[in-house]
């Protein structure tokens, strides 16, 4: 199913729900998609933020946000985000592991802080040379070949189904979780933990914590959920340092793309990312208002 908005944000966190808040007051049809609030669930005790009459935890300042959200109309869903595209309709898609789609004229990643590489020895060195972190973007290049997919949940069952049309055979690797979905039967499953890739020029080799050596010609990393940083390299998008480049607006390289919060490298205070969501939503109105039809 799918369901049409002028602004879609991808995270329910402060710099999100921010954002919602200024959009839907300019009268704009609004959708808010997150799956779980991720740095403040571990924050016990939050005093150090503007009106604050007693300090309270993460998770109630999520759950306060949310609720002013949808109190001004926005549309939330409680789900994840797998992937992002820029359609030649002018318009972005947003996938959900739920199967439904969000489709919008504008979008604002806040969905936190880009979660760190797994630490694979050789991981970083073959980036672009055999591994990747976008089936959507990479998986022609791999057409008749041997890759593998590193991850156990729905992110990792996306890309598998990226692939699955045009590899040669495709493996899962869980990396020592269990996995989440059931894979069709033409898909392997190693449960072991991949602790290096080895190639001379380009990607041939993964390790296993079993002893075991597997041959591979591409590796596609999808651990845990996607983040902010992972949806803008689906759209083609360089991070600097792990973090998302924005303009004065919030902005991002691509027209009608903004990015707020922790993903773009700011102080990790919930005032900061409050900030940059209401300034994120200024420039969305604005672009939405000149590129009106």
């Amino acid at each position: 199913m799918e369901h049409n908005y002028d602004a879609v944000i991808i995270g329910h966190g402060p710099a999100g729900c921010s954002a919602a808040l200024y959009l839907c007051r300019a009268g704009l049809k609004v959708a808010v998609v997150g799956r779980d609030i991720g740095s403040l669930e571990r924050a016990e005790r939050i005093e150090n933020y503007y009106g604050l009459h007693k300090p309270i935890n993460g998770r109630e300042l999520v759950a306060a946000g949310r609720r002013q959200c949808k109190a001004l109309g926005a549309a939330l869903h409680k789900d994840e985000a797998l992937a992002l595209d820029w359609q030649e309709d002018g318009h972005f898609h947003v996938l959900m592991a739920s199967g439904e789609a969000l489709i919008s004229k504008a979008a604002l990643l806040a969905t936190g802080k880009a979660k760190r590489a797994p630490r694979i020895d050789g991981l970083s060195d073959f980036e672009g040379r055999g591994v990747s972190y976008c089936a959507v973007c990479d998986a022609f290049l791999y057409r008749n070949r041997e890759v593998a997919v590193l991850g156990h949940g729905a992110y990792a069952r996306h890309e598998m189904e990226a692939l699955l049309p045009l590899a040669r055979h495709v493996t899962l690797i869980t990396h020592g979780r269990e996995l989440e979905f059931d894979p069709p039967g033409e898909v392997d499953v190693r449960r072991e933990i991949l602790l290096r890739v080895e190639g001379e020029k380009k990607l041939a080799r993964a390790e296993l914590d079993s002893g075991r050596s597997m041959m591979l010609d591409g590796l596609f990393v999808a651990i845990g959920h996607a983040s902010a940083g992972d949806l803008a390299k689906k759209l083609g998008l360089k991070l600097k340092d792990g973090a998302i480049p924005v303009g004065a607006e919030q902005e991002t390289e691509m027209p009608g793309l903004y990015a707020a919060g922790d993903c773009t490298g700011t102080f990790p205070q919930v005032a900061f990312a409050v900030a940059e969501g209401a300034r994120a939503a200024l420039g969305m109105i604005e672009y939405l208002r000149k590129n009106e039809k």
